[in-house]
């Protein structure tokens, strides 16, 4: 074992901006943004710091490359700091074991650090709607978990028209949300407000509830014609979304779905939880209407200074490769759009979520857009084919606190249904070597 060096929070003052340094934070992703885990005076993590929770150490994945890709590398000079000391020297320790070189640790965290508010923190401005599994079981047990507000709940196990993934497992008194309950069977756009209003009603929603939502990770890779219908949590952020537009006031999901609840320890159900339907939703849908856009607006926003239309599609889908989808014909891009990369192919979100399908850290995925040329600064409306993976790059705009930021609904699938609209194929101008 080697004898590591500890560093005082003085000396933590002096190099946290140093860019030779990387700061590691190893707490769980819910501290790194900003939940007070430990009721620590102030919640977030050291400026500059990076995320890669010590939990991580124990998947079954290549370690070296795992680290890699989060940006920590042996020419680097790293602190680590967490909430257990043992747990940071165990993995200052790992890290030399594998080749890192300069590694130290920082153990004044939370009474020294958090104390001070000279010294600089920072954490992702809405991290209060991304929920995780303690802070749920901590609410259907009669308790009140911090940010909780409201004077009822609903909690939503989504899937796509698969009652069998309910009956699967689901967290206690959690009740089953058909994403098509939300979207039309025809364009899977959001449903007219008519229809919404009479759907939240039934499932004992108003505008005053808190909804917390979450869904399953399965693999999408098989022969189902709807692969993404398994992708359960993917849909369950698009219902987020849907009920942002309708104007429920306190829409939360489950970092990292019912997949993070069963990691925690926490147990699933088979019992059926049916809602206690609500009189009347309380105000009139939409209470958001600038969630989302439609055909025209994409266009205006295409011909913007002002506005950006932010296409998080795969690469093979915006060449031209594949459509992505198979009930969707036509292959290639809207011509002018950026290009937001979701990751592989069509279900599959990488650059946008953690190993474990948390939520990725918020500076990553904000470094990646300022690259790509997203910023916050302009009019974002996001797409992807008919919304799925478009209200999730939403999402993560929506917990970062950008202005002004919108979903195309329609996408691909209803840009493509009208042929005088220009597509475009091969590689990107501005991506061409």
């Amino acid at each position: 074992m080697t004898q590591i060096k500890e560093l005082s929070t003085s000396y933590m003052s002096r190099i946290y901006d140093n860019p030779d340094i990387l700061i590691v934070d190893i707490r769980p992703v819910e501290a790194f943004n900003g939940w007070k885990l430990r009721k620590e005076q102030r919640g977030g993590h050291i400026k500059n710091a990076k995320s890669f929770p010590y939990e991580w150490t124990h998947y079954q994945f290549e370690m070296k490359e795992l680290l890699d890709s989060k940006g920590i590398t042996p020419k680097q000079s790293l602190v680590i700091y967490g909430y257990d000391h043992a747990q940071s020297e165990q993995f200052a320790q790992m890290l030399l074991d594998v080749g890192y070189v300069d590694v130290k640790c920082y153990h004044h965290f939370e009474e020294g650090w958090t104390k001070d508010e000279n010294l600089p923190m920072d954490h992702l401005p809405n991290y209060h709607q991304l929920v995780y599994p303690e802070w749920v079981h901590s609410l259907i047990h009669g308790e009140k978990p911090p940010h909780y507000e409201g004077n009822n709940y609903v909690i939503l196990h989504s899937h796509y028209d698969y009652i069998d993934d309910y009956k699967q497992g689901h967290i206690p008194q959690a009740i089953p949300m058909n994403t098509m309950d939300l979207e039309s069977e025809v364009t899977w756009n959001r449903r007219s407000p008519e229809e919404l209003k009479t759907t939240l009603e039934k499932h004992g929603i108003t505008k005053d509830s808190t909804v917390v939502l979450y869904g399953r990770f399965s693999n999408p890779d098989n022969d189902d014609p709807y692969p993404g219908r398994s992708a359960g949590h993917l849909g369950a952020i698009r219902c987020a979304v849907i009920l942002l537009y309708a104007g429920v006031k306190d829409v939360k999901v489950l970092n990292g779905g019912i997949t993070r609840w069963e990691q925690a320890g926490y147990k699933t159900t088979s019992q059926d939880y049916q809602p206690t339907p609500a009189k009347d939703f309380g105000a009139e849908i939409p209470g958001r209407p600038q969630v989302f856009v439609d055909l025209a607006e994409a266009k205006e926003l295409l011909n913007s200074e002002s506005g950006d239309l932010v296409s998080v599609r795969s690469y093979p889908e915006i060449i031209g490769e594949v459509s992505g989808y198979n009930y969707i014909q036509t292959k290639g891009r809207i011509p002018g759009a950026i290009f937001g990369n979701c990751g592989t192919d069509a279900y599959h979100m990488e650059n946008y979520r953690n190993v474990d399908h948390t939520t990725r850290e918020y500076q990553e995925i904000e470094q990646n857009w300022t690259k790509w040329g997203i910023t916050p600064n302009k009019h974002l409306a996001f797409y992807c084919g008919t919304g799925w993976r478009g209200s999730e790059a939403f999402f993560n705009a929506w917990l970062m606190g950008y202005p002004k930021i919108s979903v195309f609904d329609g996408g691909w699938f209803e840009w493509t249904s009208h042929p005088e609209n220009p597509v475009a194929t091969g590689v990107p101008e501005e991506m061409a070597e």
